[in-house]
């Protein structure tokens, strides 16, 4: 049997999933109809509202898109840098702490502020899926589902059609994601309706439990 590191096994993947769908639900519940962790729906909608001539709308929608290729940068430039030295924490964990101060200054905004909510949030979503890209051996991603979608029902196929449990395995990974990823949004849903913009801060319950659990692979290592 493989063993992966922490950082890269099924539990610390359902629960980032499960951060996704939190905070694509919440961005497009209480923050002006955006998804902030995804960025095709949000091009979709700059292609139509450019093609209409609808300037504000497509700043709207370009400015999440900007922040979110700039979090894909800034987590390049932090990993590289962390992980040569080393140190108490792992640097993921370091990059996990940098989304959850995100998320939480996200839930303080007030709404006047939306479009800067939803730039945070489409950075705090691609240092997340930027710095976990594996699990269990597997490509997945834990802030949208349409590769995962693919990649599990491929993997379906593979069984139904060969019995490999193997494939059987990544059938349970990738759909166990999506599933992660719907139940955050259905919670993002309900609490929205009692604490509107303060829903956010449920989502940095997932990565504070993944930062504890990468400290059980550092004490196992002394």
């Amino acid at each position: 049997m493989k063993r992966y590191q922490t950082s890269e096994t099924l539990p610390v993947g359902l629960l980032l999933a499960l951060t996704g769908g939190l905070l694509d639900a919440y961005s497009y519940l209480n923050r002006g109809q955006v998804f902030a962790t995804a960025e095709t729906g949000n091009l979709v909608l700059l292609g139509i509202n450019f093609s209409m001539g609808n300037w504000s709308q497509v700043l709207h929608y370009l400015l999440p898109v900007l922040a979110y290729t700039v979090g894909v940068l800034v987590t390049e430039l932090l990993r590289r840098r962390l992980s040569d030295e080393g140190g108490w924490l792992h640097w993921r964990q370091y990059l996990l702490l940098v989304e959850c101060v995100v998320i939480a200054v996200v839930a303080f905004l007030p709404q006047t502020l939306n479009p800067l909510a939803n730039l945070l949030i489409s950075f705090a979503s691609a240092v997340q899926v930027d710095s976990f890209r594996k699990f269990n051996g597997c490509g997945c991603a834990t802030t949208m589902c349409t590769g995962n979608l693919r990649s599990g029902t491929e993997h379906l196929f593979f069984w139904l059609s060969h019995r490999e449990k193997d494939a059987l395995d990544k059938v349970v990974l990738y759909y166990g994601l999506i599933l992660s990823f719907v139940t955050g949004a259905v919670l993002s849903g309900l609490l929205s309706q009692c604490f509107h913009s303060r829903t956010v801060l449920v989502a940095i319950l997932p990565p504070l439990i993944a930062f504890g659990l990468m400290f059980q692979e550092r004490i196992q290592r002394k």
